[in-house]
């Protein structure tokens, strides 16, 4: 049954949103609607128009500072005492995680998960995650067309943390409808029954996470809920909402980002069929191959803070309260940063991408989504010769989050360039 409240909501959003883009456009020459086709088709191109016009931007949609320049970007997240977290609390729900708070308790959170997330420690996920990545694609070696991101995209992020939460095989199929749902968490426009969706999604999951957390209390294994639970007895107190929502936030960014960035990053290799091609030929590419790939097509292409004191930026006056959006797609195209920063150059040696912020909330997972992503790529071009595209992909709905729905592609002999 159709909601007559949201119906004609629907109706007057258009309407309203075309006086606040309008407005946009009289102050700065140039306005930022992030829920457009344009956007959803290449953003980078509506980035272009901001960063040259307008590079600290009032977007009067949700009343927020745009920033699309790296140096901006940089240092608003480097800077937590000057831009603090957003107290994101999802439509009045109470959840949060550590992206939505400031330390102390930002502090003790992270420590407590960062343990789990050290190079050193991903590194012993090395061997399990291309064994993971072997059966998958074993699965799919005698086809000539496949949906990358059903076969590989999706399953070996989600089946590697899983594993890192103690969760049973038998249970990986139920964390898909869980992490598409749950994800939405991080997007500011949503509409009604999205947001039932999210809750209910939620609460589901809580209830699961819950069982692993009393299992893990009578019978610890080497798992991250067992080593949460362990430091919790050592005197890190973790409150039930803490534990379980940094359990969510593992789940959810820990199979997003990397889903995103192997999808995202394939596409542009494809389009690329050089750069595809020059990583063949030279395998020791593949490093900087994939910080190339984040850098080109973030898989999260925005961060939220919120403004702790008054102060200047780009000529700018910021007031304390007010709301700051850094677009991290925009930031890894600024030709200030980058040469020729619309071409992918898998060989790139410049000043590192922002895909995965910077300062204290620096991307806990940065060091398994790259592992991982380097794996997929050297299992997907040692084992298919020929790939190319087999149909256009559409992006899915999403303000924070870019990637892909589907990425059919042709593997078979017939694919080849």
């Amino acid at each position: 049954m159709i909601d007559p409240l949201e119906a004609v909501g629907n109706l007057l959003r258009p309407v309203a949103m075309q006086v606040l883009l309008a407005r946009e456009r009289l102050e700065s020459g140039v306005a930022y609607n992030p829920v457009s086709d344009e956007v959803a088709r290449d953003p980078y191109a509506v980035y272009r128009r901001l960063r040259d016009r307008d590079p600290v931007h009032r977007m009067r949609l949700i009343d927020a500072w745009v920033l699309t320049r790296y140096e901006h970007v940089d240092a608003m997240l480097r800077d937590h005492d000057r831009f603090g977290a957003e107290d994101r609390r999802f439509h009045d729900t109470g959840l949060t995680t550590m992206l939505d708070i400031d330390p102390p308790d930002h502090t003790r959170l992270r420590s407590l998960v960062s343990r789990a997330f050290t190079p050193r420690s991903v590194s012993h996920w090395e061997g399990r995650v291309r064994e993971i990545a072997d059966r998958l694609l074993d699965a799919v070696a005698d086809r000539d067309r496949i949906d990358l991101i059903a076969a590989l995209g999706y399953p070996l992020p989600v089946t590697v943390i899983a594993e890192m939460l103690g969760v049973p095989a038998e249970d990986m199929d139920r964390f898909e409808t869980w992490s598409n749902d749950i994800a939405l968490i991080v997007e500011p426009i949503l509409s009604r029954t999205q947001v039932e969706n999210v809750r209910r999604a939620t609460g589901e999951l809580f209830a699961y996470f819950e069982t692993i957390v009393e299992a893990r209390r009578r019978a610890p294994r080497d798992d991250l809920v067992s080593a949460l639970l362990a430091a919790e007895e050592e005197g890190d107190r973790l409150t039930r909402e803490e534990l379980l929502s940094t359990m969510l936030l593992i789940l959810v960014a820990g199979n997003e980002t990397t889903r995103n960035l192997i999808g995202n990053g394939m596409l542009a290799l494809l389009r690329h069929p050089d750069q595809l091609r020059r990583l063949r030929d030279a395998p020791e590419l593949l490093d900087p191959a994939v910080d190339e790939l984040l850098r080109y097509d973030s898989p999260v292409q925005l961060d939220g803070r919120v403004v702790r004191q008054d102060l200047e930026m780009g000529g700018k006056r910021l007031r304390a309260g007010q709301k700051v959006i850094a677009l991290l797609g925009a930031a890894n195209r600024d030709p200030a940063a980058f040469d020729n920063p619309d071409a992918l150059d898998i060989g790139r040696g410049e000043r590192s991408h922002l895909s995965f912020g910077r300062g204290i909330h620096y991307c806990l997972g940065a060091s398994l989504a790259v592992l991982e992503a380097r794996i997929a790529f050297r299992g997907l071009l040692d084992r298919f010769p020929a790939i190319r595209l087999a149909a256009e992909p559409r992006y899915r709905d999403g303000i924070v989050l870019r990637g892909v729905e589907s990425l059919w592609i042709e593997v078979g002999q017939a694919g080849a360039p």
